[in-house]
């Protein structure tokens, strides 16, 4: 049976667009941790909350959620 992986480049988004944990979660009205938790992945956001984080960092949300199924 296949496993499927989500594949996180909220890190990667963030940086690019320039800013800090503390600038998106600002951006967010999160805390600094959940958006140290999103690109640990350790935590699951809500779609509302992919989607902000998206228009925040000037991305897709298809490039900064990607599925990758494993065997």
């Amino acid at each position: 049976m296949e496993k499927i992986k989500i594949v996180n480049r909220v890190r990667e988004a963030r940086r690019a667009a320039g800013l800090t944990q503390v600038e998106l979660a600002d951006r967010l009205d999160v805390t600094r941790q959940t958006i140290g938790l999103i690109e640990a992945d350790r935590y699951n956001p809500t779609i509302r909350l992919c989607l902000m984080i998206a228009r925040e960092t000037g991305v897709s949300l298809d490039w900064l959620f990607q599925i990758k199924e494993e065997d």
